[in-house]
């Protein structure tokens, strides 16, 4: 008798600690990306950049992420001693769901100046040619080096507006990191890397 005791409450135990881990909470609205390296989990921040990540997250729900891919690399050993240095990953629908990427409305930009974020390790931001260009595309950043110039006033795009920043990757930095890491040809992954799908916690 003692010994069945023993053994339900053992388990009742084991499942109470499994469910802990598994319902790990997060201070703001996250989502995670599914890749064949590993999982990739991002808070959002709706407070700060409320446009950006009311799109994302329609995207998310309309399951447009499903297929896509990680298709655009920036290595800092790659790029020409004048310009600034540079290590991301960018990913979203263009490659694989391109007639529909380019129908999809850009999102007016909510620059670092407005929403007081700013780029730094794991910072997720918005993609862009344009102001307001904006929609699906997203890169996350590695390393802080080039930070302020992804900022509002920097250099890394013409207008000098930045680009929206409106996450950060608060777990699987280490997936990002051996994303990063894969072959690519002129800042092109060869192969893109697999997007299985982007889904809400």
């Amino acid at each position: 008798m003692f010994s069945k005791i023993f053994i339900v409450l053992a388990c009742s135990a084991l499942l109470l600690f499994t469910s802990c881990h598994q319902q790990k909470k997060y201070h703001e609205p996250a989502v995670k990306i599914e890749t064949n390296f590993g999982d990739i989990i991002i808070e959002l921040y709706p407070q700060k950049a409320p446009k950006t990540v009311a799109a994302f997250l329609s995207y998310i729900d309309s399951g447009y992420y499903k297929g896509g891919s990680f298709y655009r690399v920036l290595k800092s050993e790659d790029q020409p001693s004048s310009s600034f240095k540079s290590d991301l990953i960018q990913g979203g629908i263009w490659q694989t769901k391109n007639k529909m990427q380019i129908h999809i409305p850009g999102i007016p930009l909510e620059t670092t100046k407005q929403t007081g974020l700013h780029h730094h390790d794991g910072t997720v931001s918005l993609a862009r040619l344009g102001p307001n260009t904006g929609s699906t595309e997203f890169f996350i950043l590695i390393g802080d080096i080039a930070g302020k110039d992804y900022d509002y006033g920097g250099d890394a795009n013409e207008d000098e507006q930045g680009f929206a920043a409106f996450g950060q990757v608060v777990d699987g930095m280490d997936v990002v990191q051996r994303i990063h890491e894969q072959a690519d040809d002129n800042t092109n992954f060869t192969p893109p890397i697999a997007i299985e799908n982007i889904v809400r916690l």
